[in-house]
């Protein structure tokens, strides 16, 4: 990915992301614990490998599964976010969305576009470059174009983290300034491409900040720097 940016835009992002982590972690591990996710203190990223070309082995260690091949012919639409007030719902079907793509249906200009759809209207909460991050850059999607790459994601769980229905618990009003929760999911990530119907798959967990006021259907704040089991 690109190294983040020093000019006044680059600047704006930075403070809305730090907006965003202190609307979900003030509420996930209250103060004593927010140092520890600022640091990033070794546990495991929730930002998936970036995908790979596909003249990458299926045989790879990472292949753990078959790639669920679309129907003959098939393309993948853009995803659609759903209108549910439901963090836990919309978190999977949020989580699903960012582990797949169809390179042969649509363009990276245009899966951006309808990602950033899935983001909180409250500028100063949604952080997009959390979102951008996850999706390859123009060059990568260019070279998974010509090969017909697509990903498939299937979900497994969903929940809320410990730490953050702890928090919850012990403050029951923190969460009523943004109303955003920590959603922790996981699943699994297939890849397939042109003459490889198998690829091969990757698990996949992430905890997703998801904004949920009680007005208005969810919406994704963005993807924490690291996962809240």
């Amino acid at each position: 990915m690109s190294p983040r940016s020093t000019n006044p835009g680059g600047a704006s992002r930075v403070r809305r992301r730090a907006l965003l982590g202190t609307a979900v972690l003030v509420v996930l591990v209250a103060l004593a614990g927010l140092a520890a996710y600022l640091t990033r203190d070794g546990r495991t990223s929730s930002k998936a490998p970036a995908p790979q070309a596909s003249s990458a082995s299926p045989s790879s260690p990472t292949a753990s599964a078959s790639a669920s091949s679309p129907p003959h012919g098939s393309r993948s639409a853009l995803p659609v976010p759903p209108s549910t007030h439901d963090p836990i719902t919309f978190g999977k079907a949020a989580a699903a969305a960012l582990w797949s793509y169809d390179t042969r249906a649509y363009s990276q200009h245009e899966l951006l576009a309808a990602l950033h759809k899935w983001l909180t209207s409250e500028k100063k909460y949604a952080d997009a470059a959390s979102v951008d991050a996850l999706v390859p850059s123009p060059v990568l999607w260019k070279e998974m174009a010509a090969n017909g790459q697509f990903a498939t994601a299937t979900v497994n769980e969903a929940h809320f983290p410990d730490s953050f229905t702890q928090a919850l618990q012990a403050d029951p009003g923190a969460i009523t300034t943004a109303y955003v929760y920590a959603v922790t999911v996981s699943g699994k990530q297939s890849i397939a491409w042109k003459g490889s119907p198998h690829g091969g798959a990757e698990n996949r967990l992430t905890t997703l900040a998801v904004q949920c006021r009680p007005s208005q259907p969810c919406a994704l704040a963005g993807v924490l720097p690291t996962v809240a089991p």
